[in-house]
């Protein structure tokens, strides 16, 4: 089932939260097995998604603390992504809940990054690692001269402030190609792959180079 199907429900009825905590401990099942597995590389990096109502369960936190305990699962290993939308709406939740975890040494990733009106005043006071490039500018960049702006400012302003820039809807190797002439650092869309059963092994570079596995 699709999460289309299931989730505007599961945000209509406050179940969400509930939801995030299967989906770490099910990622963080496949981590650790991963890891335990002598044929196989370890997983790099981990990137999972949070809603936001979550930024606002404190229980939460206590939950992710045992989770990394459970599966002995390094911190560094996993980068939470939150939106855009969502850290706007619950900015002081999402200061606080992205301070505990960055202290624990998670990595976080602003998704969906342009797509507000207030973009570049609140990110000051968020201290993620990634922003993601909304792929509404991405796709048609190289035909609308504002998109190609617009990613190229975004770009410039997260280098500035000391983050890492991803692109989201690399559908094209053209696009793929003028993204790393602006300079931005990882491009995610079916130009890399599409999307594949968490835990299939893949590898990948930047920009079309052999390099040690990456799982998406």
């Amino acid at each position: 089932m699709p999460p289309i199907r299931f989730i505007p429900a599961a945000e209509r009825y406050g179940l969400m939260p509930l939801i995030d905590r299967w989906v770490v401990s099910h990622a963080f099942s496949v981590l650790a097995q991963r890891q335990a597995a002598a044929d196989s590389d370890p997983i790099a990096t981990c990137a999972i998604n949070l809603s936001g109502p979550t930024f606002g369960d404190q229980a939460f936190l206590g939950f992710l603390r045992e989770q990394f305990a459970r599966f002995n699962i390094p911190p560094q290993q996993v980068c939470f992504e939150i939106t855009e939308t969502s850290a706007i709406a619950n900015l002081g939740s999402a200061m606080h809940f992205i301070g505990e975890l960055k202290s624990l040494g998670c990595r976080f990733s602003l998704d969906d990054f342009g797509a507000g009106m207030s973009s570049f005043g609140y990110l000051k006071h968020l201290p993620v690692d990634y922003l993601k490039i909304d792929g509404s500018f991405v796709k048609d960049m190289l035909e609308d001269p504002i998109d190609r702006a617009m990613v190229e400012s975004i770009n410039q302003i997260g280098h500035v402030m000391g983050k890492l820039t991803i692109a989201e809807f690399v559908e094209t190797p053209e696009i793929m190609q003028a993204l790393a002439e602006v300079g931005v650092d990882y491009a995610q869309g079916y130009a890399i792959a599409r999307p594949l059963p968490f835990g299939h092994e893949v590898r990948f570079s930047a920009y079309g180079e052999p390099v040690p596995a990456v799982f998406l």
